[in-house]
């Protein structure tokens, strides 16, 4: 983490507040640990279903009824938690988290230094109940019944789903819910895309609530900030130029691309191989980059573009190759009747969604970003935001912005981090093509 790094100065990144931090006992009694804590990370993932939460806190062996916190909640696991923090400009994180883990680091006659991990609520209840039912109807629709069904997560918090063109019936097969939740997201096409283009969901937790957003929305967003990295001295953050919300304190280049892990990916160009077992057929279909790439939202202006050298003049060239039976008459919804009239229907359509979903998702980590900002907790995964890079150059004054690798990210993960005198945020970001779109 890079909140050691002595060249992150802006005064933004100097303060925060964490106002309460309760652990309820799951005996009786209650204990605010905020005066003693000394680390604070909340982690946010459009790669998890759940955020989570880490805390290092000081136990002066005195805390509770002459007992120290430990023994005296006691603390032993899902204890609820009240947590209420924010950063230097009044941005507020108000949450409920359960304790998932204890771990005392460091113990001696005067004190114990321990470790909390926390999750969602959500996150415990999945590992307490199983999918054991039949769905029918719209994708998205089946995300919101999981979410809000008492008999699965039973959410209460805000839920922002974005609504599927595409109907799947299936069983739950026992599946935990958020495995199911994730299984469903890659089979999703958006409502807006033209069959066979595009196709892919991702399914997350933000402060905000439970997100449901495919790959293309995501990435034809308006931008949350915009900031600028640079080494120019802008006086400790009192001096952010015109047009740009704040500053990259540090920038890190995660670029490990691979020409030969994108082809075996099927990135660029793959196929399908598909068999039909009601009367033996099969089919192939070779979706390629090439041919979709106009009807995509992307975050520049062009996917990259290979040597052509490779290519000479084949047009059925595919680097990789998946194979499916198609989900025909498996589960036809209706009456028996109407079971019936559809027994040749397909339940779900590989020839639109399978590889093409496979695509986008390798897609979208063409380029990867690391920065650290001074804290703003007004971000979340999976949002947009547009930063300036300079070209490499050795007269800094005549620096202009890198209209390649500039541009839109979308925040893949996301850390809060605070300590007695520092406050900041780590961001993960991705995007999918290269050229700076203006804003």
């Amino acid at each position: 983490m890079a909140e050691q790094d002595q060249s992150l100065t802006s005064k933004k990144s100097e303060s925060g507040n964490i106002s309460k931090f309760g652990i309820a006992s799951n005996k009786s009694g209650e204990i605010d640990i905020s005066n003693g804590i000394m680390e604070l990370r909340y982690f946010e993932s459009i790669l998890e279903s759940t955020v989570r939460l880490e805390v290092s806190f000081v136990d002066s062996g005195n805390s509770l009824n002459g007992k120290s916190i430990l023994e005296g909640l006691p603390l032993v696991g899902t204890e609820k938690a009240q947590i209420k923090f924010e950063d230097n400009n009044k941005n507020k994180i108000s949450t409920t988290l359960y304790v998932n883990s204890v771990d005392p680091i460091v113990e001696d006659a005067k004190k114990t230094v321990v470790h909390l991990g926390l999750v969602s609520k959500e996150h415990i209840q999945n590992q307490l109940v199983r999918v054991n039912k039949r769905f029918d109807g719209k994708l998205s629709d089946h995300i919101r019944e999981i979410l809000t069904s008492s008999t699965l997560i039973g959410t209460d918090k805000n839920l922002d789903i974005e609504e599927t063109q595409n109907n799947y019936n299936f069983f739950g097969n026992n599946k935990k819910p958020f495995y199911t939740c994730t299984w469903l997201a890659k089979k999703g096409i958006p409502n807006t895309a033209a069959p066979g283009k595009t196709a892919g969901y991702f399914f997350y937790e933000t402060s905000k609530g439970f997100k449901f957003k495919s790959i293309d929305k995501l990435l034809e967003q308006k931008q949350k900030k915009k900031l600028i990295f640079n080494e120019t001295p802008d006086s400790r953050g009192d001096n952010i130029p015109a047009g740009y919300d704040g500053k990259i304190l540090k920038m890190e280049s995660n670029n490990s691309f691979n020409v030969q892990d994108k082809f075996e990916s099927g990135t660029y160009s793959t196929r399908v191989v598909l068999f039909d077992p009601f009367n033996c057929e099969y089919q192939v279909v070779k979706p390629r980059i090439q041919e979709t790439e106009s009807e995509l939202k992307l975050a520049g202006k062009e996917l990259p573009v290979l040597n052509k050298e490779f290519n000479q003049g084949r047009v059925d060239d595919f680097t990789r190759t998946t194979y499916m039976l198609i989900d025909k008459g498996s589960l036809p919804s209706g009456s028996s009747e109407e079971q019936i009239n559809k027994s040749e229907e397909p339940n779900f359509d590989p020839k639109n969604i399978l590889n093409q979903a496979s695509m986008r998702y390798n897609q979208l980590f063409t380029i990867k970003k690391s920065i650290t900002i001074s804290g703003d907790f007004s971000l979340n995964a999976g949002d947009s935001i547009f930063i300036d890079i300079p070209e490499a150059g050795e007269d800094k004054s005549k620096q202009k912005p890198n209209h390649e690798i500039g541009g839109l990210y979308i925040i893949l993960n996301l850390c809060h981090y605070i300590t007695p005198d520092r406050c900041l945020t780590q961001l993960d970001l991705i995007r999918d093509s290269y050229g700076r779109k203006v804003t």
